[in-house]
C-alpha cells in the first residue's frame, strides 16, 4: 500500500527552524517515520509553507508511517486543538485517474539542465551535488534560476509524465521561452521559489534552486501518471523535491 501524510510543524521551536531550512535534517525525520530502510523504500516529501505560521510536511510512503517523533520534536505535542498529523490511504486517489479527467496539482521540483563542463578549477555557481565522482564528465547538472526557465522545464516534460496542462481560463501568466506570443498560456504558476544551501557531511555543500508549481492538469496516460505520483519528478527527491500531489476539481 501507499500512504499520504500531512504533519503540522510549529515554526517557533528551535528544532523546527533547523528542519524547515535544512532538507537533509528533514529527510532524516522522514526516514525515521517508517521501519523500512532507505534502500528498500522510496520516500517522497515536501514542505508546504503557504501559511508561514502553520507550515506542513507532506509525505508519501509505501509503509504506514508513525509521525510521533516529529510531533514531539517539531510540532505541538501537548496541544489538543486538532490532529497533529493525518495519514490517508493513497489508493482511492489513484483509482480516480482516468484519461481526460482534470485535477488541480502542486509540485515542488528542482528544475535542472546539463551544460558543458567548465575548465578544471573553475567555480560553477548553482551546480547540484549529485554528480558522480572520479572520471571527469563532459557536462554538469546545474539548476535553472529564472521563473520562466523553471516553468518551461516542467512544460517540456508533461507528456512523459502522463498529463498535459490545459490553457488557463483567465490570466496569461509568465512568458515561456520559445513560445508564440499568441499561444494561450498554460494553467500553471510558480507560487514559491527558493535557493537552498546546506552541508552534506563535513566537506560537501549542496545548493538547490527549487520551484513550487500549482495549477490544473489533464490526464493523458494513467499508467505513466501513476508511476510519476509514486516515484516523483526530477532530481533531489531526498531533499524535498519531486512529490506531485493531486486534488479533484470541485464538482467533477
Amino acid at each position: 500500500m501507499t500512504y499520504l501524510s500531512r504533519v503540522r510543524i510549529n515554526p517557533l521551536r528551535q528544532q523546527s527552524r533547523e528542519l524547515l531550512t535544512n532538507p537533509r535534517a528533514m529527510h532524516s525525520h522522514v526516514c525515521a517515520a517508517v521501519p523500512a530502510t532507505p534502500d528498500t523504500e522510496r520516500r517522497l516529501w515536501r514542505l508546504d509553507t503557504d501559511n508561514p505560521h502553520r507550515p506542513h510536511l507532506i509525505a508519501l510512503t509505501r509503509s504506514k508511517p508513525d509521525w510521533s517523533h516529529l510531533v514531539e520534536a517539531a510540532g505541538w505535542p501537548a496541544a489538543d486543538d486538532g490532529e497533529h498529523y493525518v495519514v490517508a490511504d493513497y489508493a482511492p486517489l489513484l483509482a480516480q485517474l482516468a484519461i481526460g479527467r482534470e485535477f488541480t496539482f502542486r509540485l515542488t521540483a528542482n528544475p535542472v539542465q546539463n551544460i558543458p563542463s567548465p575548465p578544471a578549477g573553475a567555480n560553477v555557481q548553482g551546480a547540484t551535488d549529485n554528480q558522480p565522482t572520479g572520471r571527469r564528465r563532459t557536462s554538469i547538472r546545474t539548476g535553472h534560476r529564472t521563473a520562466a526557465h523553471q516553468l518551461n522545464w516542467l512544460l517540456k516534460r508533461t507528456g512523459s509524465y502522463g498529463f498535459q496542462i490545459p490553457p488557463a481560463r483567465t490570466d496569461p501568466g509568465l512568458p515561456i521561452p520559445g513560445a508564440e506570443a499568441s499561444a494561450a498560456a498554460p494553467d500553471v504558476r510558480i507560487i514559491h521559489r527558493d535557493r537552498l544551501s546546506f552541508s552534506k557531511g563535513s566537506r560537501r555543500h549542496v545548493v538547490l534552486h527549487v520551484a513550487t508549481f500549482q495549477g490544473r492538469l489533464q490526464v493523458t496516460d494513467t499508467d505513466l501518471l501513476t508511476r510519476v505520483l509514486l516515484n516523483g519528478i526530477g532530481p533531489a527527491k531526498a531533499y524535498g523535491c519531486g512529490l506531485l500531489t493531486l486534488a479533484p476539481l470541485a464538482g467533477r
